[in-house]
């Protein structure tokens, strides 16, 4: 028997025990309320679509394996494991594998902040100088006269443009930080001629100062480009300083705990290692194994940016909190208002997608907002709001549908990513 089609009769057989047992199976496996998805409005044969879909990017060569996992009314509907977690071993994806999840940590960064904005201990117009002194009077890096700006990143091997520094016509702030309109470390001329590196043994505490020399790539509030790690990073210091706790423990005392997440770390521990996956990339029409990205590989260093691994469960629950307005199974991290807050758009028209290509969309609270849903790349409600990982995570919550969608890769691909928001979509029936 062929590789494919045992792998096509695999993913018939887990879509038909997914129809007769949406219930039971589910609720044996996520320790959240389930459903069968008719009570909910959904269709559980619709539903299955989204193993069709993980089934045909497998195939195609476009992902190793995935998890996939979706809420409606407060009720599980689907999760489901597909592909491998280790192609070499031939070693079925399993519902509890644990995912590098990148960028998809910075909506819980914004809820770590969010807390103490309500607790009155931070405010979103304070500037970041408040916390850590060396960000005051920062710089913008402007093009020397008569040259123009660079258009794409500097390369590794390239020289370092020229440029004057002009003062900056205000300090940076907090809400600057999430919504990525501060400039620092962004990609552009700032970024371009900083030498401060990260060093392994770093903490937040010893290297997020440094940043304070970094020219800044435009002046604040003027533009969104995304800080990628730097700005996200200064708030999980932000958070440090202003609750006295390390921003490991404040995440997991103050959001993992009380939400149930058991399986997010920033450090793996060893018990659980053999849950996480394994990274593939191509190599023509092979896959490779990829060793662990430099930026991860450090255990003191808290990135609030994107050094989190976690599990589909565990991100459904945070996103059902999200959803829920601030609460889950009776411990509430937010008011509601502040959950509307970080939903909002607060950029008016300068996010226009990571790539400046689209339209219908807007930033809020270090998450992507759905402003026009007959206009944006991804198909969802206008209001929804998540965030997605450099290695193809993606998370939302809808309130206008009440729903909830986790998608769990490990290879980037937007194809892949619009398919299961367009599974998801067309599941609903009522």
């Amino acid at each position: 028997m062929s590789t494919l089609f045992k792998h096509r009769l695999l993913s018939c057989v887990v879509g038909l025990l997914s129809a007769l047992s949406a219930v039971s199976g589910v609720q044996a496996e996520i320790d959240l309320p389930a459903g069968r998805a008719e009570k909910v409005g959904m269709s559980t044969q619709r539903l299955s679509r989204i193993n069709e879909v993980m089934a045909r990017h497998i195939e195609a060569g476009n992902i190793t394996g995935a998890v996939t996992a979706v809420a409606r009314r407060g009720k599980i509907v689907h999760f489901e494991a597909h592909g491998f977690s280790d192609l070499d071993k031939k070693t079925p994806m399993s519902k509890d594998s644990l995912f590098r999840m990148a960028s998809s940590s910075k909506p819980v960064t914004g809820v770590a902040v969010l807390m103490l904005v309500e607790e009155g201990r931070i405010r979103l117009s304070d500037p970041v100088s408040q916390y850590i002194p060396e960000f005051k009077n920062m710089k913008v890096a402007v093009p020397k006269a008569g040259q123009a700006e660079p258009t794409a990143p500097r390369g590794p091997n390239s020289p370092k443009p020229e440029i004057d520094l002009v003062p900056a016509s205000r300090e940076i702030t907090i809400k600057d930080l999430m919504t990525h309109t501060s400039g620092l470390l962004s990609g552009g001329l700032g970024a371009a001629v900083s030498d401060v590196q990260r060093q392994p043994t770093e903490t937040l505490a010893t290297y997020i100062p440094k940043l304070g020399s970094v020219p800044l790539d435009f002046q604040p509030g003027t533009r969104w480009r995304y800080s990628p790690g730097a700005g996200i990073d200064t708030l999980g210091r932000i958070v440090e300083i202003a609750s006295g706790m390390t921003f490991d423990k404040f995440l997991s005392e103050r959001i993992f705990e009380p939400l149930g997440m058991r399986n997010t770390f920033f450090n793996v521990p060893d018990s659980e290692r053999s849950r996480l996956l394994p990274l593939y990339r191509r190599a023509g029409s092979e896959w490779q194994k990829a060793d662990n990205p430099a930026f991860l590989n450090t255990r003191t260093y808290f990135s609030g940016a994107g050094g989190l691994v976690s599990s589909a469960e565990d991100y459904i629950r945070f996103e059902q909190m999200l959803l829920n307005r601030g609460e889950l199974n009776g411990k509430r991290l937010l008011g509601s208002k502040t959950v509307e807050l970080m939903g909002m758009n607060h950029v008016g028209d300068l996010y226009k997608g990571i790539r400046g290509g689209d339209e219908g969309v807007g930033f809020g609270l270090t998450v992507y907002v759905t402003v026009d849903e007959a206009k944006a790349p991804t198909w969802r409600s206008k209001g929804s709001f998540g965030w997605a990982g450099a290695f193809g995570t993606i998370t939302w919550n809808d309130q206008q549908e009440e729903l909830v969608g986790v998608l769990m890769i490990q290879q980037p691909n937007t194809q892949v990513q619009r398919d299961f928001h367009t599974a998801v979509m067309q599941a609903i029936v009522d």
